[in-house]
């Protein structure tokens, strides 16, 4: 294609300007708004310190409770007790009482063994030695009063710290031996007993052997059935708290439902006095517009805090919470709606010689409805998640249990646990609120 000639480049810019005039903004916009995204990421990485809170995170530490989200840790102390290995287990202990364990094997001169795995990794454990196992060549570690110590020529994985020595087996487990006893932490794949707790009469069946006892199985307890008896067990778990668990879950759905259904019927009379063309005193709608910015600008977290410290902990706190910011939300979303109707059914219907109720009956709210629904079921299911949240400062519901869980330090599978339960209850009641929107604004639509 030939260049155009000068004068009618010049007969073009006269007749379109604007094609042709350089503006600064679209030349250099883009590459002008990414250099100043860039130095401000490079502000933040200097002002808020990202580079040493990097350097400096604790990421062994986090890799461990990683792993404790889709894992468990048999955790005992072998002490030195009258020259023999005995096994001590915490309260939290994840065999029952007498049960055998194929990775920890007591023998009769007093001695134990620890299997991490494989027999080539292991511990022969006395009350003056430990014969450490890495790769199948044995390393022996001496008990004295002096302490604990490994000899010189160890593998990585053995390592001497001051008067004890350490070993790592990887995901395996660890353990760490000292003048009276050995820790051992031993991983597995899984969660711990998450069917019946270790004093359950149903210790040791999986899900399969399970539903061959409600089905075909003799009763395992005469006075119920097996079908009874496994519900009662299963929430009843001591271990993973089954039924406090979804009751505390169950709680947080009503907080998230009253709170949201209350804060719709208060926000939808106010919008009315709200909305200018609706209320024709401005007066009335500046006072209501500022209430609705005022309740709604206190975070749903201050909110909590607040009705917690009048109310204590529990879910009237938290309903409190979020029917207070959910009122100013919704009114000012409703007010901003009702500005925004066709006012030639309000006419058509005043013209009939209507009252202001009937005009508002009859020619605002059916146009409203729909969309005044809409975002009320939008709250209710972004409620659910922020209900989760506001528990955990006391407010009652999963939140709370959640915070318990995470302050144990140790319970981080059954965080994982909540965690999952909160996803899947967020994706169903997504699913069910956008199915209802959308049969509402089709509706509306159609």
């Amino acid at each position: 294609m030939s260049a155009i000639s000068a004068a009618e480049r010049i007969r073009l810019e006269k007749k379109f300007p604007d094609v042709f005039r350089h503006i600064f903004a679209r030349r250099f916009g883009l590459p002008f708004g990414i250099g100043l995204t860039l130095l401000y990421l490079v502000f933040c990485w200097f002002f808020f310190g990202v580079g040493p809170a990097v350097q400096n995170g604790k990421w062994d530490r986090a890799a461990i409770y990683v792993q404790d989200w889709y894992s468990w840790r048999a955790q005992p102390r072998l002490r030195f007790t009258d020259d023999a290995v005995v096994p001590q287990w915490s309260s939290r202990g994840q065999y029952a009482e007498g049960a055998t364990i194929d990775w920890l094997t007591p023998h009769e001169d007093g001695t134990m063994t620890a299997t991490f795995g494989r027999d080539s990794d292991r511990l022969d454990i006395s009350t003056t030695r430990v014969d450490v196992y890495v790769g199948g060549v044995a390393y022996p570690v001496t008990i004295t009063e002096d302490g604990v110590f490994a000899p010189a020529d160890v593998p990585p994985a053995i390592e001497q710290d001051r008067q004890k020595v350490l070993v790592d087996y990887g995901f395996a487990g660890q353990a760490e031996i000292r003048a009276n006893q050995v820790s051992i932490q031993r991983r597995f794949l899984g969660w711990a007993n998450f069917l019946y707790d270790p004093k359950s009469p149903l210790w040791g069946h999986d899900l399969f052997s399970t539903l061959g006892l409600i089905f075909s199985g003799e009763r395992v307890v005469p006075e119920m059935s097996n079908a009874e008896l496994v519900l009662k067990e299963w929430l009843g778990n001591r271990a993973w708290q089954h039924g406090d668990i979804l009751a505390k879950l169950v709680q947080t759905l009503v907080m998230a439902f009253i709170g949201t259904l209350l804060a719709t019927l208060v926000a939808f009379p106010l919008a009315f006095i709200a909305a200018r063309n609706i209320t024709q005193k401005r007066a009335a709608n500046w006072f209501m517009k500022r209430f609705f910015d005022f309740i709604r600008s206190v975070d749903m977290l201050i909110w909590a805090l607040f009705f917690t410290r009048g109310f204590g902990p529990g879910p009237i706190p938290g309903i409190a919470a979020i029917f207070f910011t959910d009122t100013g939300a919704l009114g000012k979303v409703y007010a901003e709606a009702l500005e925004n109707v066709d006012d030639k059914q309000r006419e058509g219907i005043k013209s009939v010689g209507a009252s202001a109720a009937a005009v508002n009956r009859f020619g605002v709210v059916p146009q409203v409805l729909p969309v005044f629904v809409s975002q009320s079921l939008y709250f209710w299911e972004s409620n659910i998640r922020s209900a989760t949240i506001i528990g955990a400062v006391g407010a009652g519901g999963i939140g709370l249990k959640l915070l318990e869980s995470m302050g144990t330090n140790s319970d981080w599978d059954k965080v994982a646990y909540m965690v999952l339960l909160i996803l899947l209850v967020v994706f169903v009641f997504d699913n069910i609120s956008n199915a209802i929107r959308s049969r509402l604004i089709g509706t509306a639509n159609s």
